[in-house]
């Protein structure tokens, strides 16, 4: 006799199911990069896959040398692995010409370094209009642009001010305005915080974290302060060039701690 029970799939179901289904906008699969040859050989990445959906935030964690800068650096394009690949949205990285490799970097990623790397004579507004200034954007627009992103970074009056007048708390707020000038899908930022003090380590992040979420970004945070990292959608854990949690598929915090398997890593490292 056929069964007359029915399923009943509330909304919190459609929306995993939807996740389960979306092609994640980052996905690495056995990546591996090596320096060096031979007796001086360092493996910074041996063999890690993860996917991170869109929308998400996630928080890489582990202590300096594990392979957080290399990982974030093979996600944005900026290096190539010894082996394994790269998908963003689907697409295969190895695959692009060097414009396309050029446009995804420019456009489709914003990064974030922990020392600012502003053009210490350059306005605030000049070096957050160098990105649409490079991909040929005309001054006058480009310049417009940078003002509103100064502006929705805290620092609409400083705009006229040289990189090397302001603090050390604003010059990273220009760095991630520059991230974001050309409206990437992704935010990659290594140890954002790193060189701030404690009030503007909270405050950058307060910063990512609005920034994330009213313009719908995907963002990856290399960081060593777990207090930070536990605030972040997933915590993924590095050490030796190994993931640690599992194999990266999506796992929610629980009670505002970080998912378990989380290595603790001393303040300074990462």
């Amino acid at each position: 006799m056929a069964s007359n029970a029915t399923t009943t799939v509330t909304a919190q179901d459609a929306i995993g199911i939807a996740r389960a289904e979306e092609t994640p906008l980052l996905r690495v699969e056995g990546l591996r990069k090596v320096f060096g040859s031979g007796g001086a050989e360092v493996k910074a990445l041996d063999g890690v896959s993860l996917s991170i959906s869109s929308g998400e935030m996630v928080a890489l964690v582990g202590p300096s040398g594990s392979g957080k800068s290399t990982l974030l650096h093979l996600l944005a394009a900026l290096d190539t692995p010894t082996n394994g690949t790269v998908y963003f949205d689907g697409n295969l990285l190895e695959t692009l010409g060097e414009r396309d490799l050029e446009n995804f970097r420019s456009s489709a990623v914003g990064f974030v370094w922990q020392r600012h790397q502003l053009l210490a004579d350059f306005t605030a507004a000049e070096n957050v209009a160098m990105p649409l200034l490079i991909r040929g954007a005309a001054g006058r627009p480009a310049l417009q642009t940078a003002q509103e992103w100064l502006t929705e970074v805290g620092l609409g009056d400083r705009a006229g001010h040289r990189a090397s007048e302001l603090s050390g708390g604003e010059q990273q707020r220009v760095a991630i305005a520059r991230a974001l000038v050309a409206c990437p899908r992704a935010l990659l930022a290594d140890e954002p915080t790193g060189d701030l003090d404690e009030a503007n380590t909270e405050s950058i992040f307060e910063l990512l974290r609005r920034l994330h979420r009213s313009h719908h970004l995907t963002s990856v945070l290399a960081t060593h302060n777990l207090y930070l990292a536990e605030r972040a959608d997933r915590v993924l854990s590095l050490e030796h060039g190994l993931l640690k949690q599992g194999d990266g598929k999506f796992t929610r915090r629980a009670s505002g701690r970080a998912a378990s398997g989380t290595s603790s890593a001393p303040e300074g490292l990462g």
